[in-house]
């Protein structure tokens, strides 16, 4: 029986199982950090429409990039993918920003 057949059967990797409980914990860990970080871009995003700032501040977009690219590679992760994370989350900051902004 091959180790695929017999993972198909009922039978568990140890091994395996370690790695993914590993993996889903994180997984927990990054959507929760990921909802308390969009709670304080909310606030964000309230404050700057009352005071009606503009949604998005391209200087610190890119000041941020940089230092996460930099964080991303003294982490050995590539600065690439880091990169395209954070500007996927700051598009979607900006995007709630500018909805703060049409609701005032």
């Amino acid at each position: 029986m091959t180790q695929e057949t017999s993972q198909t059967v009922g039978t568990v990797d140890p091994v395996l199982a370690g790695f993914r409980s590993s993996i889903d914990n994180i997984d927990a860990a990054l959507i929760h950090m990921l909802a308390e970080r969009f709670r304080i871009t909310k606030a964000v995003g309230e404050y700057k429409a009352k005071t009606d700032l503009p949604a998005s501040d391209p200087g610190r977009e890119e000041r941020q990039i940089a230092r996460l690219r930099k964080l991303a590679e003294d982490a050995n992760l590539d600065p690439d993918f880091g990169e395209k994370f954070i500007r996927f989350v700051i598009d979607e900051v900006i995007h709630h920003h500018e909805r703060a902004k049409n609701e005032v």
